[in-house]
């Protein structure tokens, strides 16, 4: 009997379903909002309603003060809850991995707990903690008012941490640290398993303290991974956009001091109905991206030309 199908067809065509998706639903939708950059659509209107209005997406977005806004802000709790991330991860992986013996998988599972826990459940969570009126932060600086050495430095009412223009930003910072951190442990902690034990045997039969081996042998060796997780974190904070949707309610919180990119990007797009402004804007954060990314290479990449 002859085969359906020949010996070089056979894997082009078992292949295609895999095509026909990136296709549909990954290339498509890329170049369709390049090219949307320059129209000004209504979608409600369908697609005859398409006007072609070049650059002029681009330019507004450019001249948009809110554009800007939203920008500083995402730079701001990138850094703010990026940086954090790697300077406790590196430390404390080091640390379950040469200290915690059999209790090393338990407590990375701990920690790798929130970054699998729905976004919603743990914004929910920490909004209930800083609630203004019953909030178990207000309510632990409050107890701590009344330690005499602390009197002077903790507020004198409850801070309305997801109504100040000034509170909203380290909340973010702080609920997207809390739930990355665990993830770069487990990458620094595979990193470092697979770091030569004899390194260590050897520094230490040089009188290598703990310190001196952390810092000597575990560090440059991590270098690669540093890279890969810095990398991934200047990404996803660039991209920030889940965390405070959810805890400002969508809007940005007060003065817009919790609007990222991603989210006026979102609401342009869904709540103003201006695709073409909002692919302009997804385009300008792929070009910034692009160029932080570029950046991180450079910081990262060794004399020899390599990562």
């Amino acid at each position: 009997m002859k085969p359906l199908l020949t010996p070089g067809a056979a894997p082009y065509v078992l292949i295609s379903p895999f095509l026909l998706l990136f296709l549909i639903f990954g290339l498509f939708p890329i170049v369709f909002s390049f090219v949307l950059m320059f129209h000004m659509w209504d979608p409600v209107q369908g697609l005859g309603s398409m006007k072609y209005v070049g650059l002029e997406n681009v330019l507004f977005a450019i001249e948009d003060p809110l554009v800007w806004t939203s920008l500083g802000n995402t730079l701001w709790m990138a850094l703010a809850s990026g940086m954090p991330q790697h300077l406790v991860a590196i430390p404390l992986a080091y640390l379950i991995n040469e200290k915690l013996g059999r209790w090393r998988n338990a407590t990375m599972g701990a920690y790798f707990l929130p970054y699998i826990t729905s976004t919603v459940a743990i914004a929910i969570m920490f909004s209930t903690l800083f609630s203004t009126d019953y909030g178990m932060v207000n309510a632990a600086l409050a107890e701590m008012a009344q330690w005499p050495w602390l009197h002077a430095v903790m507020p004198e009412k409850n801070i309305d941490w997801l109504g100040s223009p000034q509170a909203i930003k380290p909340v973010v910072s702080a609920v997207v640290f809390w739930r990355y951190l665990g993830f770069n442990v487990i990458l620094y902690v595979a990193a470092m398993q697979s770091i030569p034990r004899d390194l260590y045997e050897a520094a230490r039969m040089d009188g290598a303290k703990s310190w001196q081996q952390f810092w000597f042998i575990t560090l440059p060796q991590l270098k690669p991974m540093m890279f890969f997780g810095i990398t991934l974190t200047v990404i996803g904070g660039l991209q920030l956009f889940e965390e405070p949707f959810i805890l400002t309610g969508g809007k940005g919180g007060p003065e817009y001091a919790g609007m990222t990119t991603a989210m006026y990007m979102y609401r342009t797009a869904f709540d103003f109905n201006d695709f073409g402004l909002a692919s302009a804007i997804s385009w300008m954060l792929f070009v910034i991206i692009l160029v932080m990314t570029w950046v991180t290479n450079k910081a990262f990449k060794s004399k020899e030309g390599q990562a």
